[in-house]
């Protein structure tokens, strides 16, 4: 039975849980692939990784804390880039501190949370109505907001310097896109866990800038194969018991390769038509060649 998931509340909220992430997480992935930042979520999925184990040991609800802690390591990456360091440099070294901050709050616990685990692996099956209420609001707002600054951030995407001339606010609106990131990243993290969190953010927009669309189109694409992802990713994970969050990012990569041989083939295929079609052309009856039709007057 297709979705029998569905069947059960459980998987209701599975669905709705990611339905919320897909489409969050693809909206900002064309946007962060296009401009090279591709590590960004994985950076900020580490330091999220920190705010949870602070949660866990001070007895936070460690999304709240994860929340603080993207929030705050957004504006680090900003602080060192004042101290011209390199973009890349500083989302390394936020991968690092958010890790060994993580690491070190949970050696103080002496032993690690039985719930660590669905954290860093994601348990998209076991999610509970707080989190789904957690993912919609962070999700909506970073969808309102992307919505109301659409043209600024494409504007910034495509030619940074031409934004700038044109007066709008780069830098704030940079950190603002930053700190969304690390929304986005808290939004899936319990579902798709820590350490996949980029995957689901990066290649399902890679796959789609592969069909070479118009801009919103290609939003439109990451958007699709993100949501087909995260359906045929649960319906896998449920009807052959493995794990929900790998699932997923498995049918984003096989997304990725049926996108990437398309983008190879369809040019050749393409081109094939367009012969086929002119030798079409030339066997039908009263046919000439340009020439011909040039010396009779008909050009």
């Amino acid at each position: 039975m297709v979705l029998e998931f569905l069947m059960f509340k459980f998987g209701v909220r599975a669905l709705i849980g990611g339905l919320i992430v897909a489409v969050t997480c693809a909206s900002l992935g064309v946007f962060i692939v296009l401009r090279r930042l591709s590590l960004i979520s994985d950076g900020l999925g580490h330091v999220a990784f920190g705010g949870i184990a602070l949660g866990f040991w001070t007895g936070i609800y460690p999304l709240y804390t994860a929340v603080a802690s993207v929030i705050a390591g957004a504006l680090g990456i900003h602080a060192l880039g004042k101290l011209r360091v390199a973009s890349d440099a500083a989302i390394a070294i936020l991968f690092s501190g958010g890790l060994a901050i993580g690491i070190v709050l949970i050696s103080l616990a002496q032993s690690a949370p039985a719930d660590l685990l669905s954290y860093l692996f994601g348990t998209i099956l076991g999610i509970n109505d707080n989190d789904v209420y957690l993912a919609a609001g962070l999700g909506m707002i970073v969808l309102v907001v992307m919505g109301l600054l659409w043209k600024e951030w494409v504007a910034i995407t495509l030619d940074t310097d031409f934004a700038r001339v044109a007066g709008m606010p780069v830098t704030a609106l940079e950190i603002l896109f930053t700190v969304l990131v690390g929304l986005t990243v808290v939004v899936a993290t319990r579902l798709v866990g820590v350490l996949l969190v980029s995957s689901l953010m990066i290649i399902p927009a890679i796959a789609a800038i592969q069909l070479r669309l118009p801009f919103r189109r290609t939003v439109i694409a990451a958007l699709a194969i993100a949501i087909a992802s995260v359906v045929i990713g649960l319906q896998f994970s449920f009807s052959y018991n493995i794990a929900s969050g790998g699932a997923i990012v498995l049918v984003t990569i096989a997304f990725f390769i049926l996108t990437a041989s398309f983008a190879r083939i369809w040019p050749k295929m393409k081109r094939d038509l367009l012969v086929d079609d002119w030798k079409h052309q030339c066997t039908e009856p009263g046919y000439r060649e340009p020439q011909e039709q040039k010396e009779s007057g008909k050009f």
